[in-house]
């Protein structure tokens, strides 16, 4: 009877994790930040406990797992209208190789040893820490690889550490179209590729003082794309050619 009674909670709390894990959306799965994963920690040990205890009722493991799941939900909203929230969050990337120098310092505070960034590396079919331009291990714990290219321009490898350039254009959720265009005048170089200088209508002035560059030269450069106001933007960067990237709200 005991066995019966277990085989039945485990059924049903397979199909409840199921439900509960999609309602938590595909974020989970293709990107677990150490939040996520925690959440995930805590679900899979009261759905154990609930299922071994068979004198324990069914609503002391839905309850809490119900309470986590808003939680998650409740962050995950937050972090999504507020950068300093996500940041909190998820952490910052770290540069761990820039113009093929290793950042012993970073990957000492990330606990982040040889052995690991050479077996990421060739992952990334690197196999010359001198044909990295850029190593960036990302708040995933995935290492983003660009490789340089002899010819100018920077070439990312599989970790995909570049999104998108100004050359492209972007459609948001509004349905308009971002907007690229090119700047003249010589390579701009920097940690981030692409470096982010509005996010949901803020400006990311510490990226700006990167760049040696002012909310002024920003504002004069977004008049070329009809922008009159920051707030405007959901989306500008800028890509080691100096590029822009805009896309509007």
């Amino acid at each position: 009877m005991e066995l019966t009674a277990i085989l039945l909670r485990t059924i049903f709390m397979y199909f409840f994790i199921f439900l509960i894990m999609r309602m938590m959306g595909k974020r989970e799965i293709g990107k677990l930040s150490v939040f996520d994963l925690v959440i995930s920690i805590m679900i899979a040990e009261i759905a154990v406990i609930v299922i071994e205890s068979t004198e324990k009722g069914m609503m002391t493991a839905i309850a809490p797992i119900v309470m986590l799941v808003l939680i998650q939900i409740g962050i995950a909203f937050l972090s999504l209208k507020n950068r300093t929230m996500r940041l909190l969050i998820d952490g910052k990337p770290s540069v761990l190789v820039q113009d093929g120098h290793l950042n012993r310092k970073e990957m000492l505070r990330q606990r982040y040893n040889l052995d690991d960034l050479m077996l990421q590396l060739r992952e990334n079919q690197v196999s010359d820490l001198d044909e990295v331009q850029l190593a960036v291990l990302e708040s995933t714990g995935k290492l983003s690889v660009i490789v340089k290219d002899r010819s100018g321009s920077g070439n990312s490898s599989n970790g995909g550490g570049s999104g998108n350039s100004g050359g492209g254009s972007s459609s948001g959720d509004s349905g308009q179209a971002g907007y690229g265009k090119a700047e003249a005048g010589p390579k701009i170089r920097y940690e981030l590729l692409p470096l982010p200088l509005i996010m949901d209508g803020q400006v990311q002035d510490d990226n700006l003082e990167k760049l040696g560059k002012t909310r002024f030269w920003l504002k004069s450069e977004l008049q070329q794309y009809d922008v009159d106001n920051f707030k405007q933007v959901f989306f500008c960067s800028i890509d080691h050619k100096g590029k822009l990237y805009v896309d509007k709200k």
